[in-house]
């Protein structure tokens, strides 16, 4: 790869180094120039950019990291579409992540050109959450380090998540005189958050007196209930093997593994089997929310991971538990659970697809181009359908004209509509606007964003709409996403919810356009390379023309 400065003239394919916002031309870093780039640059009196220009044995970024995030990753995961050499792997499920680290750590040595980063072995995750990340660092990787890191991998991944499994839990509670209920309640409300945390429930619970035969009694019970975890939790801690709490479990038939964890709080952990179940007797901290050293055991107990005397005492390295926000609300009290919140894992942006299908379809001469057929199904539900195939959390359907024909095209994908929200605006003859208006107010209040469609761009495609979700990043400055193709701006656009409320101020029948001129510092272009973000059908000649070309190419 070539770095450094290039005459305009001989730009054209180079990629921009730096952001450039001058003369009326506004191009973000990473930018490929395309003909009408340099021209516009050309125009502005640019000489000479700072660009990369890539050699036939240079692998451009985004390619890069998009084979190496399909060769690592595992089972649970699902990787995004990359931008910017960096392309991301998201939990499918609440799990506990399983890295191998050796290997990472020999890819991360192969070229300083290629990363990879992960969450810690043994992180619990939830579902969207963010996992790993591999990132390119220019905008090429050498072409023989990317197969040597290929080659690594092979067919074996390098990170995948263990999904939580169905945990039934019993729990025996003993007390001693003096003993309060009070505290006993919290413990139970406290032990089925903690299963609930794990796709599990707290089946059954004993309370008995400080006694090993009233515990193997309340055992045996929990065990014909049909409990698959037994937790005790003793009114008294456990100080040895042979204490109270262990002998209750020898009495009722099972067998004392392990006494003792290197982790803080939670070293007094006992662990045993009856049945060839697990059963665990609790240290006194598992009575309490805050993450422990159990919650270690627990979260891999119900990913059905090996969980025995090696893996607990291996557990000292990072053993001693600071406050962070993964241990709940820190003991600091309740102040700092703002921190917590604004310190959660990062998470893939929970984006709606807002579809607009009210129009009048006027420039149609008559017939509601919506309903129009193109290879056996309507338009809108083609739109639909991609919407539904994408990342996009919720999609969103805006009715107007002739709403209950619309209505039924949508219908007509079988089971697949019944995730399908729909809202009508009566105001539909006012223009695009008002249906905007009425979208942005029928979103689901907890999206990130929304990717605006237009009910009569059938050609746009899921793989296209994930592009614009895995471009999206308001952190990193990228509020508005764009699709171009050679420089010419199409649809849809996905836009940050902080412009919702602009967006539903706007008039006419443009939509919200006018707000990418007047934020271009958070407007992020994503080229797609195909035409299908710039074909609408909405005139007599334009869907002919367009059934035409699907008839060659099929």
């Amino acid at each position: 790869m070539k770095f450094g400065d290039v005459a305009i003239d001989a730009a054209e394919g180079a990629i921009l180094a730096h952001a450039h916002r001058d003369g009326g031309v506004s191009f973000a870093k990473g930018r490929r120039l395309s003909a009408d780039d340099v021209a516009k640059l050309k125009a502005a009196g640019v000489a000479h950019v700072v660009a990369a220009t890539l050699d036939a044995d240079d692998v451009h970024e985004d390619e890069a990291a998009r084979a190496i995030a399909l060769a690592a990753a595992g089972v649970g995961l699902t990787p995004t579409a990359p931008f910017t050499g960096r392309a991301n792997l998201f939990a499918a499920a609440a799990g506990v992540v399983s890295v191998d680290v050796a290997r990472i750590d020999a890819l991360n040595a192969l070229d300083e050109a290629i990363t990879i980063a992960t969450l810690p072995a043994f992180a619990a995750v939830t579902p969207k959450q963010m996992v790993a990340t591999i990132k390119i660092i220019p905008f090429a990787a050498p072409r023989a380090a990317l197969q040597r890191a290929l080659d690594l991998i092979g067919g074996t991944p390098l990170v995948s998540v263990a999904v939580f499994q169905p945990l039934k839990a019993g729990l025996v509670q003993t007390s001693l005189p003096g003993t309060r209920s009070k505290v006993l309640d919290k413990a139970v409300e406290t032990t089925r958050a903690r299963m609930v945390g794990i796709g599990g429930t707290l089946l059954g619970e004993r309370r008995v007196a400080h006694d090993e035969a009233a515990i193997a009694r309340a055992l045996d019970e929990l065990k014909a209930e049909g409990c698959d975890l037994f937790l005790v939790a003793g009114a008294s801690a456990i100080v040895d093997r042979r204490d109270t709490v262990p002998a209750g479990i020898e009495a009722a038939g099972g067998r004392i593994t392990h006494f003792g964890m290197p982790v803080d709080p939670g070293n007094l952990l006992l662990m045993g089997e009856l049945d060839g179940k697990p059963a665990i007797g609790l240290p006194g901290c598992a009575k309490s929310p805050k993450f422990n050293g159990f919650d270690n055991v627990l979260q891999r107990l119900a990913a059905r991971l090996p969980v025995g005397r090696g893996e607990v005492m291996g557990m000292g390295v990072g053993g001693l538990l600071a406050e962070t926000p993964s241990r709940g609300v820190p003991r600091a009290g309740a102040g700092a659970a703002e921190d917590s919140a604004a310190e959660m894992p990062p998470s893939a942006p929970r984006i709606a697809a807002l579809v607009l299908a009210a129009g009048r379809s006027s420039r149609m001469g008559g017939p509601n181009k919506l309903l129009a057929e193109i290879d056996g199904m309507p338009m809108v539900a083609r739109v639909v359908q991609s919407a539904l195939a994408s990342q996009a959390v919720s999609v969103t359907v805006v009715l107007g004209h002739m709403a209950s024909e619309v209505r039924a095209a949508v219908a007509s994908l079988g089971a697949a509509a019944a995730q399908v929200r729909f809202v009508e605006n009566p105001d539909f003859a006012d223009g695009l606007s008002a249906s905007l208006r009425v979208g942005i107010g029928a979103l689901p209040a907890d999206v990130d964003g929304a990717l605006v469609c237009l009910g009569d761009m059938p050609a746009v495609a899921p793989a296209q709409l994930d592009k614009l979700i895995a471009a999206f990043n308001p952190v990193e400055g990228r509020s508005i996403c764009v699709p171009t193709v050679r420089g010419k701006r199409g649809n849809p656009v996905l836009w940050d919810r902080r412009f919702f409320a602009e967006m539903t101020t706007v008039s006419g029948d443009t939509g919200a356009r006018h707000l990418i001129g007047e934020h271009t510092d958070l407007v992020c272009e994503v080229d797609m390379g195909s035409e299908s973000v710039l074909i609408d059908l909405d005139t007599p000649e334009a869907l002919a023309a367009f059934r035409a070309r699907a008839t060659e190419a099929a």
